[in-house]
């Protein structure tokens, strides 16, 4: 079973969950405001993707931080405490299924080849 973990009203979550409707994929959708994301987790997804990937440098949030803010975000904890306070700064969709690498972003071509890898 695949898990789409992100937030409902993106843009990029839509296109995601309705490629993974037409292709009739089973998936579970974790909403990071509606099911919440702590500590433990996110460390989960550092730990296989680097707390760089995961952090939406590119993002309005990230660009509505004070300066100051986005200097003290040098390291994984950090990222963390911040990602956990405000979740729309978390880079998505992140697809994960057991025993597979995560696949973090969304195109076409790589949610069929991590689809038809299982």
């Amino acid at each position: 079973m695949f898990t789409m973990y992100g937030i409902k009203n993106c843009d990029t979550i839509k296109k995601a969950r309705r490629w993974l409707e037409e292709n009739q994929v089973d998936y579970r959708f974790h909403d990071y405001r509606a099911d919440g994301i702590d500590a433990q987790l996110l460390h989960t997804f550092i730990a296989e993707l680097g707390w760089e990937a995961l952090l939406n440098t590119r993002g309005t949030t990230w660009r509505k931080l004070d300066a100051s803010l986005r200097d003290t975000i040098t390291h994984a904890d950090a990222a963390v405490a911040l990602m956990v306070e405000m979740p729309a700064i978390i880079k998505r969709p992140l697809l994960c299924a057991p025993g597979k690498p995560m696949l973090l972003g969304f195109n076409e071509s790589s949610y069929e080849k991590f689809i038809n890898e299982v």
